[in-house]
């Protein structure tokens, strides 16, 4: 039985699957907008609306959660100073 196993395996070792979801992250954010499968892309999104929601609190510890995720120092500026701002009405789904 399968019960309270989440997430797709897409063909690949938990690392590999791992690190291919924090660089897809990071390219999302960097460029708004990636091509991808839609398997990859399910898998995707609720890691992007996590990434977005810890960036919208702005205070230290989100941003060394932040920068522990991405391992990217543009991309946590980016997130932290125009999509924070971008989507600070929203309350959820900002990669609908």
């Amino acid at each position: 039985m399968r019960h309270r196993h989440s997430g797709r395996k897409l063909g690949r070792t938990s690392s590999h699957r791992m690190a291919m979801l924090r660089n897809m992250v990071t390219s999302f954010l960097d460029k708004e907008k990636i091509v991808t499968t839609v398997p990859k892309a399910k898998e995707l999104r609720p890691k992007i609306d996590k990434v977005i929601t810890l960036g919208k609190n702005n205070n230290l510890q989100s941003k060394k959660n932040l920068f522990a995720e991405l391992q990217s120092k543009t991309s946590v500026e980016k997130l932290l100073k125009i999509l924070s701002q971008r989507y600070e009405k929203r309350k959820g789904g900002y990669s609908r």
